[in-house]
């Protein structure tokens, strides 16, 4: 019962940090200083990965009739929105799936300490508050996915590649480098949760590959527990980021990233002394 309740909690992490650009590994590394599952380090470094599917699936579901080009219900030029949609998805998600097959093993080798997500948090915290602070003024040119020319959206692919360095944060830097282009912050939102649909079941799949499926009763327990908890509060986190910057810019979550990455390098510092 206490690995279940770890983790629940760790869903609970997963599903508000994946969406927001505040860097789930930043918290996850955080959070297991202080709550350890008592299992082998092979099945924590796949349920790093494989937790997030629970939040991919909250994007299927609340996205689902806007994504499926299938309805009968659509209108030809409705079917070839989406389509369209999902053409610029493919063409994002080519850098990061490319990349991530040939060097995710390296970059979690050699990037993934807190030292290293620190310096991300604090990096990117800046980057978000001078973006805002530059764009104060300007009108964003992409406000509908019809907008969205492939050039572009292949761009923003190019900024989700700096992702696989730990402490980046996925939605962050794509939200990060779709505001740089141009977009508006609701359509930058949006597309960083599309585009994590294809990118996070490959990683999961690798990752399951990886471990292979031997799992015992108490792996498949705290694995499924961790994705149920992850879905339900991820729902609530998207929903509030796209109701949040309607009416707000990203600078708090820049400040916050700066608290977090110092706290990060604060607590490491003490420990590493005592």
């Amino acid at each position: 019962m206490l690995e279940i309740l770890k983790a629940i909690l760790l869903g609970i992490v997963e599903g508000i940090t994946e969406w927001l650009p505040i860097s789930s590994t930043g918290h996850m590394i955080l959070v297991e200083e202080f709550i350890h599952l008592n299992l082998s380090d092979e099945f924590m470094e796949m349920f790093r990965v494989v937790i997030q599917l629970g939040a991919i699936l909250a994007v299927v579901i609340l996205y689902f009739n806007k994504l499926n080009p299938l309805s009968p219900r659509k209108s030809i030029n409705e079917k070839k929105e989406i389509m369209n949609i999902w053409f610029n998805v493919i063409i994002g998600v080519l850098p990061a799936g490319i990349a991530g097959v040939l060097f995710d093993d390296w970059f979690d080798e050699h990037f993934y300490n807190y030292l290293m997500v620190a310096v991300m948090l604090i990096v990117y915290g800046v980057l978000f508050i001078l973006v805002e602070n530059n764009n104060k003024d300007k009108e964003p040119k992409i406000v509908s996915f019809n907008e969205l020319s492939y050039k572009t959206a292949f761009l923003i692919g190019l900024f989700q590649v700096l992702s696989l360095i730990p402490g980046t944060s996925r939605s962050g830097v794509t939200i990060l480098g779709a505001i740089l282009l141009g977009t508006s912050r609701y359509i930058a939102a949006e597309y960083s949760f599309f585009l994590s649909i294809p990118v996070m079941f490959g990683a999961s799949a690798l990752k399951l590959l990886k471990f292979g499926f031997n799992f015992t009763g108490m792996e498949v327990a705290i694995l499924f527990t961790g994705m149920a908890v992850a879905f339900i509060v991820s729902i609530l986190a998207i929903r509030f980021l796209l109701t949040y910057i309607k009416r707000n810019n990203f600078k708090a979550f820049g400040w916050y990233r700066i608290g977090l990455g110092l706290i990060v390098l604060g607590y490491f510092a003490v420990k590493s002394l005592l």
